[in-house]
């Protein structure tokens, strides 16, 4: 009969465990940082096609204090929130200048932004994962969504 030895797995097994109850911190602070860097670009984006009227829109863009959990995934939304001083809501204002109207030609700004935030989200969510394997620190999402803000704004990343 064959026999299993565990002996050397307890070292392993306490850092997995360690592991299991600081990936939630961490992949909240992770979450933060990527809102915080999709937010900048579609602001940028949003800049970019000229959609600063009175500008409520383009500040108005955000995103919760806090991730949403969907199951075993955490998720959260980023989106122009609220209403303007006439009380047109703001995302509906971004999904008129997105898609277009009769009257309004479409400029597809999210999916720029979108090009932009493919480039910066993953550098700074490795560099996070990176900098939690060197230290065993949470890293701050502020701190490493100002690191990556500047990715991503090339132009030649729009397809």
């Amino acid at each position: 009969m064959a026999r299993f030895d565990t002996s050397g797995m307890d070292a392993l097994l306490a850092d997995m465990q360690r592991m299991g109850q600081q990936t939630g911190p961490l992949a909240e602070a992770m979450t933060m940082a990527a809102a915080e860097i999709i937010k900048g670009c579609w602001q940028r984006s949003a800049d970019e096609h000229g959609l600063r009227d009175t500008g409520a829109m383009i500040e108005s863009i955000g995103y919760p204090r806090a991730p949403t959990n969907f199951g075993d995934a955490l998720g959260i939304d980023v989106y122009p929130q609220g209403k303007d001083s006439k009380g047109v809501r703001n995302a509906e204002k971004a999904f008129v200048q997105h898609y277009g109207t009769g009257r309004v030609p479409a400029t597809y700004f999210v999916d720029d932004a979108d090009a932009y935030s493919e480039e910066a989200v993953p550098d700074a969510l490795q560099a996070m994962l990176d900098e939690y394997n060197d230290t065993g620190r949470i890293p701050s999402a502020a701190s490493a969504a100002a690191a990556y803000a500047h990715k991503g704004t090339r132009k030649e990343t729009i397809k």
